[in-house]
Formats: structure tokens, sequence, C-alpha cells
């Protein structure tokens, strides 16, 4: 299939080929001493070879927590390449968890850095913050549609800081989160089988049935495990738009490193208990 395909289509035939799940690659300090290895960037390099060669040939999506590998400077930039590159060379999409939003010129370099075709930190998809205004984000998505990549919004996030602006309540009564899926179900309008511009909704936020989740893009659900949710709550919180949900999980498999098959075995119990609780919608 072509790299210029539309993300939603790409994302949709991984996600029926490989199942939805999400696996992050988060290597922060604490984690790198779990696994036996140095908080340098030997251990990142280590850490992010590990999760890409024991899960990216067998879960849809790959996510990169950026920040991660930035603190570490050039070099960490460098491994952070390298991940990308081997992680979509073994089939897995990489949404690169950077949370970029800005105005302007500034907003087109973001994208550029992690969308454009050419760029060495080239990515399927990238995490966005729209609360500069949604549309700050308009180089996003125009290069987005170029390039045949995908963006996921932050629209109704699990932490709990988060509801001070997502639940504000605009004047024509609508909050915040509300306004964001209705400009991500316009941008999808008549997309199939997906369209490429998904939402990040808390898998920990509970009954959501009062929010009309159906985007016709994917929804991008944080929050499994450390953080408490399990597969059985999906179909609780998302309704019938879990059908189009990418459940993320880190913790709950980082931790079984830096062994790579227990690694895949996490993954794949993760998996099909997903698989188990979207069957039963």
């Amino acid at each position: 299939m072509s790299a210029l395909d539309p993300f939603g289509t790409r994302l949709r035939r991984a996600m029926d080929e490989r199942g939805p799940l999400c696996v992050g690659i988060d290597p922060h300090a604490s984690l790198l001493v779990e696994w036996g290895l140095n908080d340098d960037v030997a251990g990142l390099e280590r850490f992010s070879r590990t999760v890409v060669e024991a899960v990216a040939d067998r879960v849809a999506v790959l996510k990169p927590q950026s920040a991660f590998f930035e603190r570490f400077g050039s070099r960490g930039i460098a491994v952070l390449e390298k991940s990308v590159e081997q992680a979509r060379a073994a089939g897995a999409l990489v949404l690169m968890d950077a949370k970029r939003g800005d105005i302007g010129s500034t907003m087109s370099a973001y994208a550029e850095t992690f969308l454009h075709k050419d760029s060495p930190l080239f990515s399927d998809a990238l995490t966005v913050s729209p609360y500069l205004g949604y549309g700050s984000l308009s180089p996003a998505v125009a290069l987005a549609r170029e390039s045949g990549t995908g963006l996921f919004v932050l629209a109704l996030t699990s932490n709990p800081e988060g509801g001070e602006v997502q639940h504000a309540v605009r004047a024509d009564g609508r909050n915040v989160g509300a306004t964001m899926l209705a400009h991500l179900a316009a941008e999808n309008a008549g997309e199939e089988p997906l369209g490429s511009f998904g939402a990040v909704v808390g898998a920990t936020l509970g009954d959501l049935s009062t929010y009309d989740l159906d985007i016709n893009g994917p929804l991008l659900a944080p929050g499994i495990g450390a953080q408490g949710a399990t597969p059985a709550d999906l179909p609780r919180v998302l309704g019938a738009a879990v059908r189009n949900m990418v459940p993320h999980v880190s913790r709950g498999v980082l931790r079984h490193g830096p062994d790579a098959g227990a690694l895949r075995s996490a993954a794949d119990r993760y998996a099909e208990e997903i698989r188990v609780a979207v069957a039963a919608v």
C-alpha cells in the first residue's frame, strides 16, 4: 500500500489485521532503572530497540513519547529517528506523541518535523493540542492531508487538570471538548473506511454518553493498565464508537521488560482482552 494512502485507510487495515492495540515507547528514567539500564543514551537505545523488536511486528500502532528522547538532546533524537524507522519497517504505524500546538509558521514547522515525507522523524500520525484554538492546527491538517498522515487532537483527556479547559462551557452551550469532537467530525465527513483525524479520549473517564464520539475517525484511548482502566471498561466509556478506538497501553506492557518474550506475551494478552471486550458489544 502506498505511503500516500490516507492514514485512516492504513490504520483501519492495520487494526483489522492486527487488532487495534497501541503500545507506548516511554523510556522514562524509572523504567530504565527497572530494566537494569543506565539513564543515558545507551540505555535509551537498548530500551527502544527492545520494544520495537518485541512488538512492532504484531501491534497496529507504536507510540513513542518524544519528550523522553528529547531530554538526551541530539543523540536522543537520533535514537528516536532510528526507532521510528525500525517500527515502520516492521509494519507498525507510528504515532508520535509530541502534543505540539502553536500558530502560523511555528505550527507549520512542527508539522513538517513529523509529517513531511522527507523528514527523518516522519511518522504516520502526530498528537496535537488545539488549545490555541482549533484553527491554529490548520497547517498540520493541510500537511496531513497532503502526506497521507493523521492527527490525534486532545479532546477529552484523562488527566484531572484537563477538565478546567475541556469542560468549560462556550457561549453556544457546548463545552470545549465537545467542540473539538465536532471539528474532527467535520474533517472526517465522507471519508471511508475511516477518517484520518482522531481524538484523544481517556479510557478512565467513565460514561461519555453525553458526547457524540462518532467522529468517523479513530479515538486514541489512553489510561489502560497503570492508570486504572481495563479493556472491559472500553465499551462502557466509548459506546458504539469503540469500533474505531485505538486503546493505548504503556507501562502495562513495558514493565515486563527487558525480556522480549515477556513484552510480546503482555502485548498479546492485552490484545486478546480488548478483542473479547469489543466482541461483546
